[in-house]
């Protein structure tokens, strides 16, 4: 990690050298700033650094914009013919009434890795803060490891088989309540047969009752007819 600190000093110095020949009349104050980090797969067909800068007490002109790249060899200037085609390793691209402009980084390999640093000039100023670098944005081109795509394997598989087990819960679930009401519909029949049963015993009980009753009535009134 304190190598690339050191490297990083050493870019900007360098950057800054190359920045003073390139101006050339007006005081003003540039800044600019850019992300610190990305990272990207190396399965993705293109990644983007964007870049924003402002500027106070500057000339009304047209900035410049240039692009370094710090990797594990020597610093490189990219785009010095522009990079205006998107057929190209590199695409930058200016929307300069924004005051923003991006680095396109076209087929991510490995190799991509590295700081990429944006730089924003004014030709027509000799001043020094005229001439501005980004602190830099780090690229990570990651590889996926096998081990990645086991994990992405188990985790589907543990999907299928919690959403199998949830079917399988949810169908258990329906037959144990069919059942029980099943269950209740039968106890319900059989207290209607019960109490039906009860009803036409208390019925002929009483019938029998009534009978008895008129029967005693009339042997007791045979018996005092018989005796007047």
């Amino acid at each position: 990690m304190e190598t690339v600190k050191r490297g990083k000093t050493v870019l900007g110095l360098e950057i800054n050298l190359i920045l003073f020949y390139v101006g050339a009349a007006c005081e003003c104050i540039v800044s600019v700033s850019q992300p610190q980090y990305l990272e990207v797969d190396h399965t993705q067909e293109a990644i983007t650094i964007q870049c924003s800068y402002s500027h106070v007490g500057c000339p009304v002109e047209q900035p410049r914009s240039l692009w370094f790249r710090y990797g594990a060899h020597q610093p490189e200037n990219l785009c010095l013919d522009g990079c205006t085609s998107d057929a190209g390793k590199f695409t930058v691209k200016e929307a300069l009434t924004q005051n923003q402009v991006s680095l396109t980084v076209n087929r991510v390999t490995l190799n991509d890795s590295a700081i990429y640093v944006c730089g924003i000039v004014l030709p027509l100023s000799k001043e020094p803060g005229a001439k501005r670098t980004g602190e830099g944005t780090m690229l990570v081109v990651r590889e996926m490891k096998g081990l990645h795509i086991l994990l992405i394997a188990v985790l589907s598989l543990l999907s299928i088989y919690m959403t199998v087990v949830l079917g399988i819960f949810v169908v258990l679930s329906k037959s144990k309540s069919n059942s029980l009401r099943n269950k209740e519909t039968e106890d319900s029949q059989k207290k209607s047969a019960w109490r039906i049963f009860q009803e036409i015993a208390q019925e002929l009980y009483n019938k029998r009752h009534v009978e008895t009753r008129q029967q005693s009535i009339s042997v007791k009134y045979h018996k005092d007819v018989m005796q007047i």
